[in-house]
């Protein structure tokens, strides 16, 4: 079954979607002459440039800026209709290790928040991997961009907050660029100002606090609005410092939704005969199991009108997440459950009472969730 038939009425990855942005940058900056990277920049059409800074916003939705529109006079004259589409599942570590790489999950085993190791047989986040008994570069081998290209250190800066630096998650997606810290979203722009005005060919900018109001106030939110405001504020004063020739490129890892109702899994006996430990997030929910059918087929009872329910070999070879190697396959649940609506899975056995209340929640193929921008100015 194709991916069309397995999740109807889905947002699937587009062939040149957010895996394909950093390629695309470094063929506009003449970084590269790889034929993807290449491929990337027509379909894009980013034009040949002295420099290129690509900026991520965590959870900043396509959808989501768009409504929001009032609120942010420097992008909102910028195409903030312009837009493609994150990866599956649509949360920070899968997609921002593809920005990363160029690669699909299902090549980079980073299919989640979180997962099970085989080594310690711990569910871990792959933000923090905490008892996953790997470093980054064990579990996410596939080379990174900046580890293809020729002279990264001295060409391409990633400017991130000190403590991201090394992290696991900045080695998994990141490994091979010069990395600069910086704290403060000016300290960041002006940062990335100054390394494009002393010869950086390109530079990758990262700012999360959008995703952060967001999980904990929801998108809808005036906390979020104001991080919102704040955000283009600035990206709108770092248009002006950039020197001339200067390719920005706005985008993001995810969109965001505003979380309905939550079933604790906990407190449903046919919810967990034979699950062996779950994982994910509550909009991309695995599970782990030796009986796959079974456990699969029970849950299509309940909840086939609000998920899009699949066993693992079913959305492995339906190419969601791209070609996939054997320890992807390995690590991800044996059953995936993707919410359609406004509902998420939890279970408040494993689950923390501060994960369970998030209001803003990712991770699904919903519009709200897939759909990111990809604002492209020369300056």
């Amino acid at each position: 079954m194709n991916a069309e038939e397995l999740f109807p009425g889905a947002v699937l990855p587009g062939r040149f979607g957010l895996q394909s942005v950093l390629w695309g940058a470094c063929a506009a900056a003449c970084l590269t002459d790889e034929e993807q990277a290449k491929q990337a920049q027509d379909a894009f059409s980013f034009p040949a440039v002295k420099r290129v800074c690509v900026v991520l916003a965590d959870g900043l939705g396509s959808l989501q800026l768009q409504s929001r529109s009032g609120h942010v006079p420097n992008l909102r004259h910028l195409d903030p209709g312009a837009q493609t589409t994150s990866v599956v599942p649509a949360t920070t570590a899968a997609a921002i290790t593809a920005f990363g790489t160029g690669a699909l999950p299902g090549q980079t085993a980073m299919a989640g928040y979180s997962l099970r190791s085989p080594r310690t047989g711990a569910v871990f986040s792959l933000i923090n991997w905490e008892n996953s008994g790997y470093v980054a570069g064990q579990w996410q081998r596939h080379p990174t961009v900046f580890e293809q290209l020729p002279n990264a250190k001295e060409t391409f800066a990633a400017v991130q907050p000190k403590k991201f630096i090394g992290s696991g998650l900045s080695l998994a997606a990141l490994r091979g660029a010069a990395c600069f810290p910086a704290q403060t979203l000016p300290e960041r722009f002006d940062c990335a100002a100054h390394l494009l005005r002393c010869g950086k060919k390109a530079v990758y900018v990262y700012w999360g606090d959008l995703d952060s109001a967001g999980h904990r106030y929801g998108w809808k939110s005036e906390q979020w609005i104001s991080a919102l405001e704040y955000f283009d504020a600035e990206f709108g004063r770092f248009l002006r410092c950039v020197p001339p020739g200067t390719l920005v490129i706005l985008t993001a890892d995810h969109g965001m939704t505003d979380a309905g109702e939550k079933t604790d899994i906990a407190a449903n006996a046919d919810l967990t005969a034979n699950v062996d430990c779950v994982a994910g997030e509550e909009r991309a929910f695995q599970i782990y199991t030796g009986t796959p059918q079974a456990v699969a087929r029970r849950w299509r009872e309940r909840f086939a009108q609000d998920a899009w329910i699949v066993e693992k070999e079913e959305l492995l070879q339906s190419g969601i997440m791209g070609s996939v190697t054997d320890f992807a396959r390995s690590v991800i649940g044996d059953v995936l459950v993707f919410s359609k609506n406004t509902m998420g899975f939890v279970d408040s056995r494993v689950h923390s009472a501060s994960a369970i209340a998030m209001i803003g929640v990712h991770g699904s193929m919903t519009p709200d969730e897939m759909l990111i921008p990809l604002i492209r100015v020369v300056c």
